[in-house]
Protein backbone atom coordinates (compact mmCIF):
# COMPACT_ATOMS: atom_id res chain seq x y z
CA UNK A 1 0.00 0.00 0.00
CA UNK A 2 2.86 2.39 0.64
CA UNK A 3 3.71 2.36 -3.09
CA UNK A 4 0.18 3.52 -3.97
CA UNK A 5 0.34 6.37 -1.40
CA UNK A 6 3.65 7.52 -2.83
CA UNK A 7 2.22 7.46 -6.34
CA UNK A 8 -0.82 9.54 -5.31
CA UNK A 9 1.36 12.19 -3.62
CA UNK A 10 3.73 12.49 -6.60
CA UNK A 11 3.41 15.80 -8.54
CA UNK A 12 6.07 15.18 -11.19
CA UNK A 13 3.71 15.46 -14.20
CA UNK A 14 1.31 18.12 -12.92
CA UNK A 15 2.72 20.94 -15.04
CA UNK A 16 2.57 18.84 -18.23
CA UNK A 17 -1.04 17.82 -17.52
CA UNK A 18 -2.07 21.43 -16.90
CA UNK A 19 -0.36 22.53 -20.12
CA UNK A 20 -2.16 19.79 -22.07
CA UNK A 21 -5.50 21.04 -20.72
CA UNK A 22 -4.90 24.74 -21.44
CA UNK A 23 -3.08 24.38 -24.81
CA UNK A 24 -6.23 24.18 -27.01
CA UNK A 25 -7.55 27.41 -25.49
CA UNK A 26 -4.22 29.18 -26.00
CA UNK A 27 -3.95 28.06 -29.62
CA UNK A 28 -7.52 29.22 -30.30
CA UNK A 29 -6.78 32.62 -28.77
CA UNK A 30 -3.55 32.93 -30.76
CA UNK A 31 -5.05 32.11 -34.16
CA UNK A 32 -8.37 33.83 -33.46
CA UNK A 33 -6.69 37.04 -32.33
CA UNK A 34 -4.40 37.08 -35.36
CA UNK A 35 -7.31 36.44 -37.73
CA UNK A 36 -9.45 39.14 -36.10
CA UNK A 37 -6.61 41.67 -36.27
CA UNK A 38 -6.03 40.87 -39.94
CA UNK A 39 -9.75 41.26 -40.67
CA UNK A 40 -9.86 44.72 -39.04
CA UNK A 41 -6.69 45.73 -40.90
CA UNK A 42 -8.26 44.75 -44.25
CA UNK A 43 -11.52 46.54 -43.36
CA UNK A 44 -9.51 49.67 -42.57
CA UNK A 45 -7.72 49.41 -45.93
CA UNK A 46 -11.05 49.19 -47.80
CA UNK A 47 -12.48 52.20 -45.91
CA UNK A 48 -9.30 54.19 -46.55
CA UNK A 49 -9.34 53.28 -50.24
CA UNK A 50 -12.99 54.28 -50.69
CA UNK A 51 -12.33 57.57 -48.92
CA UNK A 52 -9.31 58.26 -51.19
CA UNK A 53 -11.33 57.34 -54.27
CA UNK A 54 -14.19 59.68 -53.31
CA UNK A 55 -11.75 62.51 -52.69
CA UNK A 56 -10.09 61.88 -56.07
CA UNK A 57 -13.45 61.63 -57.87
CA UNK A 58 -14.71 64.86 -56.30
CA UNK A 59 -11.89 66.72 -58.05
CA UNK A 60 -12.96 65.56 -61.51
CA UNK A 61 -14.40 67.93 -64.10
CA UNK A 62 -18.09 68.81 -64.10
CA UNK A 63 -18.15 67.72 -67.76
CA UNK A 64 -18.11 64.03 -66.90
CA UNK A 65 -19.78 64.21 -63.50
CA UNK A 66 -22.79 66.49 -63.69
CA UNK A 67 -26.49 66.43 -62.91
CA UNK A 68 -27.78 67.27 -66.37
CA UNK A 69 -28.78 63.66 -67.01
CA UNK A 70 -29.98 62.77 -63.51
CA UNK A 71 -28.47 60.02 -61.37
CA UNK A 72 -26.20 57.57 -63.16
CA UNK A 73 -23.46 55.01 -62.68
CA UNK A 74 -20.06 56.05 -63.98
CA UNK A 75 -18.72 53.32 -66.27
CA UNK A 76 -15.35 52.63 -67.89
CA UNK A 77 -13.27 54.35 -69.10
CA UNK A 78 -14.31 57.30 -66.91
CA UNK A 79 -14.60 55.15 -63.79
CA UNK A 80 -11.32 53.27 -64.28
CA UNK A 81 -8.98 55.93 -62.79
CA UNK A 82 -11.37 56.40 -59.84
CA UNK A 83 -11.49 52.64 -59.29
CA UNK A 84 -7.70 52.36 -59.54
CA UNK A 85 -7.16 55.10 -56.95
CA UNK A 86 -9.71 53.42 -54.70
CA UNK A 87 -8.19 49.96 -55.08
CA UNK A 88 -4.45 50.74 -55.20
CA UNK A 89 -3.95 54.38 -54.22
CA UNK A 90 -2.46 55.16 -57.65
CA UNK A 91 -4.11 56.39 -60.85
CA UNK A 92 -2.09 54.01 -63.03
CA UNK A 93 -2.86 50.96 -60.90
CA UNK A 94 -0.51 48.82 -58.91
CA UNK A 95 -0.72 46.44 -55.98
CA UNK A 96 -4.20 46.28 -54.43
CA UNK A 97 -4.55 47.37 -50.82
CA UNK A 98 -6.39 44.13 -50.01
CA UNK A 99 -5.58 40.74 -51.61
CA UNK A 100 -8.10 39.83 -54.30
CA UNK A 101 -9.56 43.35 -54.66
CA UNK A 102 -10.44 44.05 -58.32
CA UNK A 103 -12.09 47.03 -60.03
CA UNK A 104 -15.35 45.09 -60.45
CA UNK A 105 -15.79 45.26 -56.66
CA UNK A 106 -16.09 49.07 -56.84
CA UNK A 107 -19.21 50.99 -57.87
CA UNK A 108 -18.97 54.68 -58.80
CA UNK A 109 -22.27 56.60 -58.98
CA UNK A 110 -23.23 60.24 -59.33
CA UNK A 111 -26.40 61.36 -57.59
CA UNK A 112 -28.19 64.66 -57.86
CA UNK A 113 -29.92 65.77 -54.66
CA UNK A 114 -33.35 67.32 -55.00
CA UNK A 115 -32.41 70.48 -53.13
CA UNK A 116 -30.20 72.44 -55.50
CA UNK A 117 -27.26 74.42 -54.14
CA UNK A 118 -26.88 77.75 -55.93
CA UNK A 119 -23.90 79.27 -54.13
CA UNK A 120 -20.14 79.14 -54.41
CA UNK A 121 -18.73 76.81 -57.02
CA UNK A 122 -22.23 75.48 -57.77
CA UNK A 123 -23.81 78.82 -58.80
CA UNK A 124 -23.65 77.97 -62.53
CA UNK A 125 -24.67 74.32 -62.11
CA UNK A 126 -28.20 72.94 -62.35
CA UNK A 127 -27.62 70.78 -59.27
CA UNK A 128 -24.60 70.03 -57.15
CA UNK A 129 -23.54 66.49 -58.10
CA UNK A 130 -22.44 64.05 -55.42
CA UNK A 131 -20.13 61.13 -56.06
CA UNK A 132 -20.87 57.86 -54.25
CA UNK A 133 -18.28 55.10 -54.13
CA UNK A 134 -19.12 51.67 -52.77
CA UNK A 135 -16.77 48.71 -52.39
CA UNK A 136 -17.73 45.11 -51.57
CA UNK A 137 -14.68 42.86 -51.32
CA UNK A 138 -14.49 39.19 -50.33
CA UNK A 139 -12.29 38.76 -47.28
CA UNK A 140 -9.39 36.38 -47.81
CA UNK A 141 -8.83 34.58 -44.54
CA UNK A 142 -5.31 34.62 -43.13
CA UNK A 143 -5.45 30.99 -41.92
CA UNK A 144 -8.12 29.83 -44.39
CA UNK A 145 -10.83 29.20 -41.85
CA UNK A 146 -8.65 27.94 -39.00
CA UNK A 147 -9.31 31.16 -37.11
CA UNK A 148 -12.64 32.63 -36.09
CA UNK A 149 -13.38 34.47 -39.36
CA UNK A 150 -13.42 32.55 -42.63
CA UNK A 151 -13.50 33.63 -46.28
CA UNK A 152 -17.28 33.98 -46.46
CA UNK A 153 -17.10 37.43 -44.84
CA UNK A 154 -17.29 40.61 -46.91
CA UNK A 155 -15.45 43.89 -46.46
CA UNK A 156 -17.85 46.77 -47.23
CA UNK A 157 -17.38 50.52 -47.35
CA UNK A 158 -19.24 53.52 -48.78
CA UNK A 159 -18.17 57.13 -49.13
CA UNK A 160 -19.90 60.21 -50.52
CA UNK A 161 -18.36 63.51 -51.61
CA UNK A 162 -19.56 66.61 -53.44
CA UNK A 163 -18.08 67.01 -56.90
CA UNK A 164 -16.04 70.22 -56.83
CA UNK A 165 -14.65 70.10 -60.34
CA UNK A 166 -11.29 71.40 -61.47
Amino acid sequence: MSGLGTLLRCTCGAAAAEMALILPLLVTLLFGGSELGYYFYNQHQVVKGVRDGARFASRQSFVGLNCNNGDFTVTAPAATPIQEVTRTGQVSGGTPRVPGWVNDNITVEVTCPETAIKTGIYKNEANAPQINITANVHYRSLFDGVGIIDSTYMLNATQQAAVMGI
